[in-house]
């Protein structure tokens, strides 16, 4: 069995191109679906897709990377050297490896954030019941999902991790005196907007408002905090009111624009609007970033806030290294056991072809009142010429080199002793 993943992530590709290549979970169903018709191999397979990376893991008799390559390609609407520019290819014991290492958190953007294992667990069990997910599949993110508790229960790869969300209070801390005194808009009420919720609840602003296109979603999570809930129609002519707006959504197209941002710079008589776009793809218009009294971040600015620290974990990274190598040997060794399995289910079918013929025959034989001592020694001598018959074939035919070689074997399984 071949396994196989590619992939972009936000080391090797920038924001705008991941945003190409987001899939949003309710669709992987589809998405897989198409992709296993595109390959001739059908292999069993699955999606992880996040704003910081998107990645196909796939698992079948033979590797098929270049066509998955071809339709990741085609999927995101970009040339194949393109994507071929910034994706990466990896074979077996690499596949183990990443995936290890990225259920632990050692690759992503924050250095040991657990977010990501939540993601992927929600990418194979959308793939479970899409039905592309196999025993080898399984059996990788489950030994992923088993590593990454113990590097995170063995080690401190989590300490002091500096959170997207984190991240965005500190550089808002920066840019206004007293958070105290702003408003805050979080456009969406997904995962991280509850999470960059919470960070900045915990700083009293002044004021909180959830926009989110199903307004039940986001009152209760606008209950949770005290905050108001709002329409996302009615979000272009309440910009100017909002000190700081957060968001992060799964719409495929932006969601404020360029010229929403100028008219509520105009009503806010330029006081300064800090935004921070948490969205693959962008739910904020890049323009934006370039008008003077905007301070625009996406996930890929805040990648220098959230390295700090990183050298005090070095040491945990080290010992989590560890953990993932021992997890890769055990997985390889699971895989070479796997390569056994057609040959003892050929050898389990003969042999119980074998049993069943003899059960027959002994039955047939009580049945005409024989013995049930000379039926028993019967059915053993038939069992055990059966069994024999093929080593006595080989000892008596073929050359000098095989018959040694088939001497060597029987001796080995037949004489040895257990």
């Amino acid at each position: 069995m071949a396994v196989w993943a590619l992939g972009i992530n936000h080391n090797t590709a920038p924001v705008d191109l991941r945003g190409r290549f987001a899939f949003a979970v309710d669709k992987i169903g589809p998405t897989l679906h198409g992709l296993r018709n595109a390959l001739s191999s059908a292999p069993e397979a699955a999606i992880i897709s996040t704003c910081n990376r998107t990645e196909i893991y796939c698992a079948s008799a033979q590797p098929d990377i270049q066509p998955t390559l071809n339709w990741l390609a085609q999927s995101g609407g970009v040339s194949l050297p393109e994507l071929s520019h910034h994706a990466y290819t990896l074979q077996d014991a690499q596949v183990a490896r990443h995936a290890f290492r990225v259920a632990s958190g050692l690759d992503s953007m924050v250095l040991g954030e657990a977010q990501i294992l939540g993601q992927m667990k929600d990418a194979v069990r959308a793939a479970e019941e899409a039905g592309a997910l196999g025993s080898t599949l399984n059996q990788l993110f489950q030994r992923s999902f088993a590593v990454a508790k113990e590097v995170r229960t063995a080690t401190e790869i989590g300490a002091h991790s500096i959170s997207m969300a984190a991240a965005s209070v500190r550089l808002a801390g920066q840019l206004f005196e007293d958070l105290q005194k702003i408003r805050i808009l979080f456009v969406g009420a997904g995962e991280m907007i509850e999470l960059a919720a919470t960070h900045f609840a915990a700083k009293n602003p002044a004021g909180m408002a959830i926009a989110n296109r199903s307004l039940d979603r986001g009152e209760k999570l606008a209950n949770r905090f005290g905050a108001e809930v709002m329409r996302l129609a009615d979000l272009p002519d309440r910009l100017h009111e909002f000190d700081a707006v957060i968001s992060c959504t799964a719409s495929t197209l932006p969601l404020i624009g360029l010229g929403a941002v100028e008219r509520a710079l105009k009503r806010r008589k330029h006081r300064p609007m800090f935004m921070v776009d948490l969205a693959v793809p962008r739910d904020i218009e890049p323009e934006v970033k370039a008008l003077s009294d905007v301070y625009l971040y996406t996930v890929d600015d805040l990648a220098a806030v959230v390295q700090t620290g990183q050298a005090n974990r070095q040491a945990a990274v080290a010992e989590a290294e560890v953990i993932i190598d021992a997890g890769v040997q055990s997985f390889l060794h699971w895989m070479d056991q796997r390569a056994n399995v057609p040959l003892i289910q050929q050898l389990q079918a003969q042999t119980e072809d074998w049993r069943s013929a003899e059960l027959a025959r002994a039955r047939k034989l009580l049945a005409k009142g024989e013995s049930v001592d000379a039926v028993l020694e019967a059915m053993s001598r038939g069992l055990t010429q059966k069994m024999l018959h093929g080593a006595m074939a080989e000892l008596q035919a073929g050359d000098a080199t095989a018959r040694a070689s088939a001497t060597s074997a029987i001796r080995h399984f037949f004489l040895r002793k257990r």
